[in-house]
C-alpha cells in the first residue's frame, strides 16, 4: 500500500471523528460546491440520485432551522459553520430520462407506487449521505451527522408543497477537539459478518 493510500484511509476513516464543537472558521461556498461535485459520482440505483441538499449557512437560515433542533443538538448545530439538510425527492424518477438515458423505461421501475418510490428515494439518499461525509472529509472538513430534529417541521419550512423530505442533518466545519471523548468501540468482523 502506498503512503498516499494509507493517508487517505487515515483521513476518511481511522482519524476522522464525529464533532460537536467547531472552530469559528468559515467554509467558502467554493468548497461546498466541490463537496457536491465529489459526492455526486457515487453510485445509486439506476443513477437515480434522489438526494437534495440545503446548506444552512447564513444567520437567517440558521434562525429558520433552530426551532426544529432538539435541545441536546442545538448548541453544536448553531455553532457549526454549515448544517446540511440531506433530503430526498420522492419524485426522483421524473429525472431518469436525463440521468439514466440508456433505458428510457427506467421511470416505470419506481413510479407505479409511492411506497416503492419513497423507499428507493430514502435508501439511495442515505447512500448519498455517506458519500457526502466521505467527500467532506476528503476536502479537510469534519462532520457531525445527526437525526435529532423535527423532520415534519423541517420539511414544512424548507420543502413546502413538494415531495421532498429530510433524511438527516450533517453539521460540517473544522472541528475543535477539546471535548472529544475516547473513540467508541466497533464490532469485530467475526461478531457481525459472515462469508458464505
Amino acid at each position: 500500500m502506498s503512503a498516499s493510500e494509507e493517508e487517505t484511509k487515515q483521513t476518511i476513516f481511522y482519524n476522522a471523528r464525529t464533532y460537536s464543537d467547531w472552530q469559528a472558521k468559515d467554509i467558502p461556498n467554493t468548497i461546498l460546491k466541490n463537496l457536491y461535485d465529489l459526492m455526486k459520482w457515487g453510485p445509486t440505483s439506476a443513477n437515480c440520485s434522489p438526494a437534495r441538499l440545503i446548506f444552512i449557512k447564513s444567520p437567517k437560515a440558521k434562525a429558520r432551522l433552530k426551532p426544529f433542533i432538539i435541545e441536546s443538538n442545538l448548541k453544536k448545530t448553531m455553532s457549526a459553520p454549515v448544517t446540511a439538510i440531506i433530503a430526498f425527492d420522492i419524485d426522483f424518477y421524473k429525472y431518469l430520462p436525463k440521468l439514466f438515458p440508456h433505458d428510457l423505461d427506467a421511470q416505470n421501475w419506481f413510479n407505479y407506487s409511492k411506497d416503492v418510490a419513497e423507499t428507493n428515494a430514502f435508501r439511495n439518499s442515505s447512500i448519498q449521505g455517506g458519500y457526502f461525509i466521505i467527500a467532506s472529509r476528503m476536502l479537510g472538513l469534519d462532520c457531525g451527522p445527526m437525526s435529532g430534529f423535527d423532520q415534519t417541521g423541517v420539511d414544512k419550512e424548507f420543502f413546502p408543497n413538494s415531495n421532498i423530505k429530510s433524511n438527516f442533518l450533517c453539521n460540517i466545519g473544522y472541528g475543535d477537539s477539546k471535548n472529544l471523548f475516547k473513540r467508541s468501540p466497533r464490532f469485530d468482523f467475526d461478531e457481525i459478518c459472515e462469508i458464505l
